[in-house]
C-alpha cells in the first residue's frame, strides 16, 4: 500500500508543472476568445441600431413597403468593413497560393541472377570474372515520391507557378534513407505570347523521354540520357501553321564533372571549368498519322570540365561534354503509343551515357593522367499498350555502346536492356505491376556479364 502511494504522489509531482502549463494556456485561450466574442457582440448591436434608426425614419416618412430596410450607402461600407476585419485579411494556414500536395508510396521487391549496380535498381551488369551468377534480392521503399505544385499570383498577361519534389534515393541505411532533391523549380508564363522562363532544378532539356519501367533507372546508361540539374531556361512556341507548331528551348546549365583526383584545390572539374553548360532543344508537331499529332525534336548540349593535375607545378586540362539527340512520340491510337530516343556524345558519364564514364584516366606512382573523353552511341525504344479494363503493359530495349579505343581494359564497353511489364490498377489510386528484364554487360578483355531481374512493385498514389 505505501509503495502505491507513494507511486501516486510521484506522478503527481511529476504531473503538477505540466498540469500548470495547461491551465495556464487555457486560461489564456479563453481570454482571448473572450474578447472576440464581446468584439463580435458590439459591432452586432451596432448593425441592429443602425437597421432600427433606418426603420423608424421610414415609418416617419411613410414609403412604399418595399423601401423599409434599405440602407444608406455609409452604413453598407461600415457593415463590409467589419466582415472584412473579421474574415477577408486571414491568410490561410499553408500559404495565400494554390498548393497542391501530389506523390505516391512505392514498395520494390526485385531478384536478380546476377550481381548489379547497384541493386535496388539497375544501371548495368557487375563485371562477373570470379563471380559467376552472384544472385541478389533487394527490398526497398526509396523511389517513394513527395511533391508540391505551387501557382499563382497572376494576372491577365502572366502567370506564375512553382515545383519542388523529392524522393529517398539520396544515400543513407536501407531502412532510414536520406532524402533526395529531384526537383526544385519557379516558372514564369506569358501564356499570349506562348514564352515562359523557368528558374532552378529539373530535367535537363535534351533527350526530354522516358520509357515506362517498373526500374526506376529508366534505362539510364542503357540509351537513356539525360538527367535532371540546377538550370535557367527560355522556352517559346511558334505557331507554323493552323495543325503544326514549333517549340524553342534553350538553356544554361550547371556543370557537374567529376571530383578532381590530383589537385591543390580539391575541386569539382565541373565548378573549375569557369562557365555553364549549354543546351537546347527544337520541336515539331504535326499531323502525320491522323489519330494524334507526332511530335519530333532534335537537341543537344556542350559543355567544358577542366582537370588539375599536380606534377612539378599544376597544370590544367579541359574536356569537352556533349551530345546530340533524336526524339519521337507516336500515338498509333486509342491503345498503342510508340517512344523513343536516340543520341551520340562523349563524356557524358553525368548525363547517364557512356556508361556511367566520362574521362579515360590513368594512375601511376600517385599522378593521375587524363587522356581523352570517352565516346558514346545508343539509345531507345519502347511501346506502351492500354487496352480497355484495368491492364496496362510496356516493353522495350536500349542500348549504349562505348567507342574501344577511348577506354581502358577492364572498362564497360557495351550495355543492353530488354524489358516488358504489366501494371494492374486495383483501384484509381492503387497499381500493382511486375516486370521482368534481361541486361547484357561487356567489358574490354574479359568480364562479359548477363543478368535477369524480376521486379514486383506495389504503387499507391495520391
Amino acid at each position: 500500500m505505501k509503495s502505491i502511494l507513494l507511486g501516486m504522489t510521484l506522478f503527481l509531482l511529476i504531473a503538477a508543472p505540466s498540469s500548470a502549463d495547461i491551465a495556464t494556456d487555457l486560461t489564456s485561450e479563453n481570454a482571448e476568445l473572450k474578447q472576440r466574442v464581446d468584439k463580435l457582440e458590439k459591432e452586432l448591436a451596432e448593425i441592429k441600431g443602425m437597421l432600427k434608426q433606418q426603420m423608424d425614419a421610414a415609418r416617419a416618412a411613410a414609403p412604399a413597403p418595399a423601401d423599409e430596410s434599405r440602407l444608406s450607402q455609409a452604413d453598407v461600407e461600415k457593415i463590409l468593413e467589419a466582415v472584412r476585419k473579421e474574415t477577408g485579411h486571414r491568410k490561410p494556414l499553408w500559404s495565400n497560393l494554390d498548393i497542391q500536395l501530389y506523390g505516391y508510396l512505392k514498395a520494390d521487391a526485385s531478384y536478380d541472377d546476377s550481381r548489379t549496380n547497384t541493386g535496388n535498381f539497375v544501371l548495368y551488369v557487375d563485371n562477373e570474372t570470379g563471380k559467376n551468377n552472384d544472385d541478389e534480392f533487394n527490398l526497398t521503399a526509396n523511389q517513394s515520391r513527395f511533391g508540391l505544385r505551387i501557382r499563382g499570383p497572376e494576372d491577365e498577361t502572366m502567370r506564375t507557378s512553382g515545383q519542388v519534389e523529392i524522393d529517398f534515393y539520396g544515400g543513407g541505411a536501407e531502412n532510414k534513407p536520406n532524402p533526395m532533391m529531384r526537383h526544385a523549380f519557379m516558372t514564369l508564363e506569358w501564356p499570349d505570347e506562348k514564352f515562359s522562363i523557368l528558374a532552378g532544378q529539373t530535367s535537363d532539356i535534351f533527350s526530354p523521354l522516358y520509357p515506362d519501367t517498373l526500374n526506376y533507372t529508366v534505362l539510364w546508361d542503357a540509351g537513356n540520357i539525360g538527367y535532371r540539374r540546377p538550370q535557367i531556361r527560355l522556352t517559346k512556341g511558334i505557331d507554323l501553321s493552323n495543325d503544326v507548331t514549333m517549340k524553342l528551348e534553350g538553356g544554361i546549365a550547371r556543370t557537374i564533372g567529376d571530383d578532381e583526383l590530383i589537385t591543390t584545390s580539391g575541386g569539382k572539374s565541373g565548378e573549375d571549368s569557369g562557365f555553364p553548360t549549354f543546351q537546347g532543344r527544337v520541336g515539331f508537331t504535326f499531323p502525320w498519322l491522323a489519330y494524334k499529332p507526332t511530335t519530333v525534336g532534335f537537341s543537344g548540349h556542350w559543355g567544358e570540365e577542366e582537370y588539375d593535375r599536380l606534377t612539378t607545378t599544376t597544370t590544367s586540362e579541359k574536356f569537352d561534354s556533349w551530345s546530340l539527340n533524336f526524339d519521337i512520340l507516336q500515338p498509333i491510337n486509342e491503345l498503342l503509343s510508340i517512344k523513343g530516343e536516340a543520341f551520340c556524345g562523349k563524356n557524358l558519364d553525368a548525363y547517364f551515357g557512356g556508361i556511367g564514364q566520362g574521362v579515360r584516366a590513368t594512375t601511376a606512382a600517385g599522378i593521375t593522367t587524363y587522356h581523352n573523353e570517352i565516346g558514346s552511341r545508343g539509345g531507345w525504344i519502347a511501346a506502351s499498350i492500354t487496352p480497355v479494363g484495368k491492364w496496362n503493359f510496356n516493353l522495350g530495349i536500349g542500348i549504349d555502346d562505348v567507342e574501344n579505343a577511348d577506354i581502358n581494359a577492364g572498362q564497360r564497353a557495351l550495355n543492353r536492356s530488354i524489358f516488358g511489364n504489366a501494371i494492374y490498377s486495383i483501384n484509381e489510386n492503387t497499381k500493382f505491376g511486375v516486370e521482368l528484364s534481361q541486361w547484357r554487360t561487356e567489358y574490354k578483355g574479359s568480364g562479359d556479364a548477363d543478368d535477369i531481374r524480376a521486379q514486383t512493385s506495389f504503387i499507391y498514389s495520391f
